[in-house]
């Protein structure tokens, strides 16, 4: 039986990580999880994955929920469970896979093989890509791109011990900028491969 491995995936937005995680599976033919897994779950819930989509990867909104004996009404922190605990099934099978975000270097951090990497990106750069991404100006494209690190930012650090984008939290942190998309995939798989040898 092949060697299992876990690839995590967390991202600055703009920084190119979603890319570099689906070219990643790709060359390694590994499956990739990251807002797909809300088709399976809701699928096993018997309810709609258009029901979840507004509360991924979001923080709880702390004016509007509360926790009663340890029972939340947050629609975020039940959905964040909810993936957590995917995820956990999914390397407790013995599955590869790449997962993109939702504290995945945090939740999988007792699995031996889980390998965990943070990308980001110099800000120019970032504003760039979501600038021609999106067809956004320049303004709306920074707007854009704060309002999800800042709900990243928020989410992780309610889940993990170490804050979102500390270096000490990952096993590799690289500047997609100084490399490019394509070279820092080969940086990351270079250190894959160098880790399972």
């Amino acid at each position: 039986m092949e060697k299992q491995i876990i690839i995590s995936i967390n991202r600055e937005y703009g920084s190119g990580g979603h890319a570099i995680a689906e070219q990643i599976a790709k060359d390694l033919n590994l499956p990739m999880y990251d807002r797909n897994m809300l088709d399976e779950i809701a699928e096993e819930k018997g309810l709609k994955a258009e029901h979840f989509e507004d509360y991924d990867e979001k923080p709880r909104i702390p004016l509007i929920s509360r926790k009663v004996r340890g029972h939340s009404n947050s629609m975020e922190e039940h959905l964040a469970e909810l993936q957590f605990e995917y995820l956990k099934k999914k390397a407790d099978s013995g599955e590869s896979f790449v997962v993109v975000g939702r504290c995945s270097e945090t939740v999988l951090k007792d699995h031996g093989n889980l390998i965990s990497v943070f990308i980001l990106a110099d800000r120019n750069d970032k504003v760039t890509r979501v600038s021609e991404k999106f067809d956004l100006s320049i303004g709306d494209a920074v707007s854009k791109m704060n309002r999800h690190d800042r709900y990243r930012k928020h989410y992780h650090n309610s889940y993990s011990p170490y804050r979102w984008g500390d270096s000490r939290g990952y096993d590799l942190c690289i500047n997609s900028s100084r490399l490019g998309l394509d070279g820092t995939v080969k940086m990351i798989e270079h250190y894959i491969e160098s880790r399972n040898n």
